[in-house]
């Protein structure tokens, strides 16, 4: 069953066709979140390619909701499936207040149970960073947050008169001979020893002797790049959460 897939982020949001559990076609808007205009576009072109049966929404900017169900409502001729824990997620959820986990931590999960089996911790490299943990008998039951790469070297910029706002590309060195060097090794090696120890700290806190490490979102490979631990980086996790969710709940949203 194909599907239009969106993830609705606070820096960008990323719109792809799920085919037989397959994404592809995926364009990232930066911006401009609720422009109706960008949003047809996106949508007709991928729809152009095959039969679309449905879509399926994923959201952490609820302002922008309504713009995207309605487009996607009018562009495809019903409703998108809106994921949420109240909808079937093909992984049991046992957190206390199922209803304040994000809908991308809930495609997450599901994503991380069909690819890789639990136990799972999917670690998502966004404007924040997430961590979420998944057991064979409890399902999902909850995680870390912690500030993004985003966050910690736009805040540097922010809030001094010298540092410079930097990029998070390349390689590194054994020191930094610039200024943007220097903050590009604090950004890097600094945020490398933070995930090697949530992740230390959630294996021995739950005492599992082994997970499934996978991440997602656009800072995974650059942040986790030299890092002495086995994360698959997984970039179309989320879009694929939402196509199964999409499929468990045969095309819903009615």
């Amino acid at each position: 069953m194909n599907c239009i897939v969106v993830d609705i982020g606070n820096t960008s949001t990323a719109v792809g066709l799920a085919r037989d559990g397959a994404i592809s076609g995926v364009c990232h808007l930066h911006g401009g979140l609720k422009d109706k205009r960008a949003i047809a576009h996106v949508v007709r072109g991928l729809c152009g390619r095959v039969p679309v049966h449905g879509s399926a929404l994923c959201s952490v900017v609820p302002s922008a909701n309504a713009v995207w169900q309605a487009q996607l409502r009018r562009l495809l001729g019903r409703p998108p499936l809106v994921v949420s824990h109240r909808v079937q997620l093909g992984v049991q959820v046992t957190y206390p207040r199922p209803s304040s986990i994000g809908a991308d931590r809930l495609a997450n999960a599901s994503a991380a149970v069909a690819r890789y089996g639990a136990p799972a911790i999917v670690a998502d490299f966004g404007t924040a960073v997430t961590f979420d943990v998944i057991l064979p008998r409890q399902g999902y039951i909850g995680g870390v947050i912690a500030p993004g790469l985003p966050l910690m070297t736009d805040y540097l910029y922010e809030k001094t008169a010298l540092l410079p706002h930097i990029r998070l590309v390349g390689g590194l060195g054994p020191i930094g001979r610039s200024t943007a060097e220097a903050m590009r090794i604090g950004a890097k090696v600094g945020y490398r020893g933070m995930v090697r120890e949530i992740v230390i700290h959630l294996m021995r806190g739950l005492k599992l002797k082994k997970a499934a490490l996978c991440a997602t979102g656009g800072y995974a490979k650059w942040a986790l790049h030299g890092l002495d631990m086995s994360f698959t980086i997984d970039p179309d996790l989320t879009l694929f959460g939402i196509s199964r969710i999409f499929e468990l709940n045969q095309g819903g949203g009615r």
